[in-house]
């Protein structure tokens, strides 16, 4: 694979729900090595952005490729994590079975014994190789997380998607969760979305910043500027690694 080959491209996309514009002109590529995180304010755009690179939602304009094809043709080389996914966690199946479903090709097809391998390496993976046995409401959230990011990768992506994978953890378990994407971003390009922008500077190279535009695109060493013009406010910084926060001086009566 080609480090310059292109896994996402959008050229002069727009998208609209019941006549609202939801994203505008935007142009963004991700290569087969980044890791790019989408950040922005509420209502920006992000999920329906994510949802445009998959072929879910249909643009008013613009042209996108996903893996060199057409969205809904390229997805089936894509792993995907929606923020809420429809799983019901009271029906009686196991960590294991939720994971092969990450192998699924279709009715008429049965599962095979590499698929079955695959589901097991995809556990171990994602440290999770001791519970496929367990029923999945047993399952703490940080560990349901990681089970569901298990039967996204199971397909062996070339691109994995993740809609604010750490937005239902707690904070002890986030680290540990951003870890193990790290480690998966050695093999695989990763775009996600996240509200925490904290972890921009630690773990992604690339970054976009969305609030129906595109305000920013490259170096995970986002500008004060560009994150300010996405959340249309004075940003605050936060030290890491230090006892104290950093704060910049705003005008009196401005939003944060």
């Amino acid at each position: 694979m080609k480090e310059a080959e292109k896994v996402i491209e959008l050229v002069g996309v727009g998208a609209s729900y019941g006549g609202v514009t939801v994203l505008e002109d935007i142009t963004l590529s991700v290569a087969a090595t980044d890791f790019l995180a989408v950040i922005g304010p509420n209502g920006g755009g992000k999920t329906t952005l994510i949802k445009v690179m998959l072929g879910l939602v249909r643009p008013d304009a613009g042209e996108v490729r996903l893996l060199g094809l057409p969205p809904r043709e390229g997805r089936a080389g894509v792993g995907y994590l929606p923020q809420q996914p429809p799983l019901d966690l009271a029906f009686p199946i196991s960590v294991f079975d939720v994971v092969l479903m990450g192998r699924y090709r279709g009715v008429l097809r049965r599962y095979r014994p590499e698929d079955r391998a695959a589901a097991a390496r995809a556990l171990e993976t994602v440290g999770m190789e001791g519970f496929g046995g367990r029923q999945i409401g047993q399952l703490s959230m940080g560990q349901l997380q990681r089970v569901l990011i298990a039967r996204a990768i199971a397909g062996e992506p070339r691109l994995l998607i993740l809609d604010e994978p750490a937005a239902s953890i707690d904070p002890g378990m986030q680290r540990s969760l951003y870890d193990l994407l790290k480690d998966l971003g050695k093999r695989m390009a990763i775009v996600m979305v996240t509200h925490d922008t904290g972890v921009v500077t630690d773990l992604v190279d690339q970054v976009a910043c969305i609030n129906r535009r595109l305000f920013y695109h490259g170096s995970s060493e986002v500008g004060l500027e560009a994150l300010e013009a996405a959340y249309h406010c004075p940003i605050d910084l936060v030290a890491h690694g230090a006892p104290h926060r950093v704060l910049r001086e705003h005008d009196e009566g401005g939003g944060r």
